[in-house]
Formats: structure tokens, C-alpha cells, sequence
């Protein structure tokens, strides 16, 4: 699909890009780079270990497919990496504990850990595009044979960012002619599609993703995003709910409603604040429907977004201070 109608924009992008390989640079490898940890060394291996340099975190389990399949990739490019990021696997059967307080209802995930905090992450065997992606934000290139279209899908992020929402069209699109089946540059052109309010062209779009690709981490974020909008406007004039608030701050269910409603006005933020207020209140409320929303927020968000990071603290403290 391309990104014409709703933009304007053709592929004159592709004209100032190459897409050729890169070669793979070869550095000396530390011997540390990879190791397990448990409940008990968590501490350790992540938390302070995160102070020397980034650490990757990924959650994992002896039964799940697509975690064998993920680490290998993770492997290879943390010793690509040469050091500057280092990878820790936990077994969930093991220990879910840990997951359990970073919020991971899904695995794979990996989490990543700087200076003694969550900023960065996925959940799903993503595509090797994105582990390059994430592994290059931590420590610089690395010689990746798609760093091309990396850098490029990078651009289309930081036009869309910038308000410049024709060029990060132009940008995806032109991925999208030479990786068709490229995820970020599908969730990513879909978004725009979605926030220009064609939400069927986002739809259409999401749905030319292959069907082995099709739960990757930023296609899932944005169906999340679609049926989040969908519900809150189906549940009316949020200056109702507000008023029925205000007459009863208990009124759990209206505070639910709202903070769905402020979340597809954009207003995260205030979204996360009024779903952490339940669960403060009554963590059980609604068989723990504050709790579960909130984490769907954080998909539809991303890992990296500041009101993902600044709720994920929040819900850190509640449930475990």
C-alpha cells in the first residue's frame, strides 16, 4: 500500500538512500558478554551490573518456540556488539517473580536495564531488524548488513516526531518498496494513516504483513492502539464521567472509562494516573482490569515512551514497596 492518498508522498526518498549491505565489523569479544541469572542475582547481574554499561534483559522459557528463536539473534549481535552491552537470560518457570514486578505478561521479552532502570525493550521474536535497531541505539553501529534500512526507518521516526509527517511517509514508503514486508515501517506507516483518521487504510495496512510476522511487536502495538480508540469512543461524553466522578470519587468504573478516553485524546499521562489510582485503591477491582489495562496501554505505547517508563515506576512502587 502505498502512502499517496493520505500524504501525498510518492518514493522520492528512495532516490537519497541506499539500501546496499554493509560489511560485518569484527572486533575482540569479552567472555562475559552472556550469562543466566536467577531471582537472587538479579540484583546483581542487572541492577548494578547496568551502571557499567546497558544490559539486556530477556525473559524466556524451556517451552516457548519463539524464545528459541530469539536468542540466538540476541546473542549474536550482543557479541557483535563487542562490550558495550551485555545480555542476561531469567527462565520465567523459574523465576517469575522478577517478570511478574516488570509488568511482562508475554514472552519473549527482553528488558533493558541502564543505570539502574527499565528504558528500553520488546516484547516477541521481533525481527532482526529491530534487535539491530535497539542494540545500535545502546551501542553504536555494528555493521549490520540492513543498517540502511534501519537508519532509514530511523528518519521516517524522528520526521514523524518532528511534525513532519509527508517526509516520514515518503521514508516508510520507500522501505516498503525494498522490504515489503518490513514491520516497522508497516506499523509505522499505518500510524500515520490512523492519526490522519483513516483508520481502515491502517487496517488494510497492518493486515498485508505476513501471517509469520503478524505478532511482531510494533503490528501488535498499533492493533492494540486501534481497538483502544474504538472502545473509548463507544463510551460517549467524557464530561460525564467526569462529573460522575466528581460526585462519587469511588466511582471506579467512571474513572476506568475516562482514563480510556483520555488515553485516545493523547492525554497518556493522565490515562495511566487515573488506572494507577485504582489500582491503589482496589488493585482487585474488576478482577484486576486497571492493572491488565494499563499493561495494554504499554504495548500500544511502546517501552521507551516517557509515560510508559513514568507509569511502569509507579506500578513498580505500588505493587511491591
Amino acid at each position: 500500500m502505498s502512502s499517496d492518498n493520505a500524504f501525498g508522498a510518492g518514493n522520492a526518498y528512495s532516490t537519497q538512500v541506499s539500501f546496499g549491505d554493509a560489511p560485518a565489523a569484527q572486533q575482540p569479544v569479552p567472555d562475559n558478554l552472556i550469562k543466566d541469572t536467577t531471582t537472587a542475582g538479579f540484583a546483581a547481574d542487572v541492577i548494578r551490573e547496568s551502571r557499567n554499561q546497558p544490559v539486556l534483559v530477556d525473559v524466556w522459557a524451556p517451552w516457548c518456540g519463539p524464545c528459541k528463536q530469539l536468542q540466538p539473534a540476541l546473542e549474536k549481535r550482543v557479541r557483535a556488539a563487542g562490550g558495550k552491552v551485555k545480555l542476561v537470560k531469567m527462565n520465567i518457570d523459574e523465576h517469575p517473580s522478577i517478570a511478574g514486578q516488570l509488568g511482562i505478561q508475554s514472552i519473549p521479552a527482553v528488558v533493558v536495564f541502564h543505570n539502574g532502570q527499565p528504558v528500553d525493550g520488546f516484547v516477541g521474536a521481533v525481527p532482526e531488524s529491530q534487535i539491530d535497531a535497539l542494540i545500535g541505539r545502546l551501542a553504536g553501529p555494528a555493521g549490520d548488513p540492513n543498517a540502511a534500512i534501519a537508519d532509514a526507518v530511523k528518519a521516517a521516526a524522528e520526521a514523524r516526531a518532528a511534525g513532519d509527517l509527508q517526509t516520514a511517509a515518503q521514508i516508510f514508503d520507500a522501505v516498503l518498496q525494498q522490504q515489503p514486508e518490513n514491520v516497522e515501517a508497516i506499523a509505522g506507516l499505518a500510524e500515520l494513516l490512523f492519526d490522519g483518521g483513516d483508520t481502515e487504510g491502517a487496517e488494510e495496512l497492518l493486515a498485508t504483513a505476513p501471517a509469520e510476522k503478524k505478532d511482531a511487536a510494533p503490528l501488535a502495538a498499533m492493533r492494540t492502539r486501534i481497538d483502544l480508540a474504538k472502545a473509548a469512543a463507544a463510551l460517549g461524553d467524557p464530561r460525564a464521567l467526569e462529573q460522575r466522578l466528581a460526585a462519587d470519587p469511588k466511582d471506579q468504573q467512571a474513572r476506568f472509562d475516562l482514563a480510556m478516553i483520555y488515553n485516545a485524546q493523547g492525554r497518556r499521562d493522565e490515562a495511566a494516573d487515573g488506572l494507577l489510582a485504582i489500582i491503589k485503591a482496589n488493585r482487585d477491582w474488576n478482577e484486576g482490569a486497571a492493572r491488565a489495562q494499563l499493561l495494554k496501554l504499554f504495548e500500544a505505547w511502546g517501552m521507551t515512551d516517557p509515560a510508559t517508563l513514568s507509569a511502569r515506576r509507579k506500578l513498580s512502587s505500588l505493587l511491591f514497596s
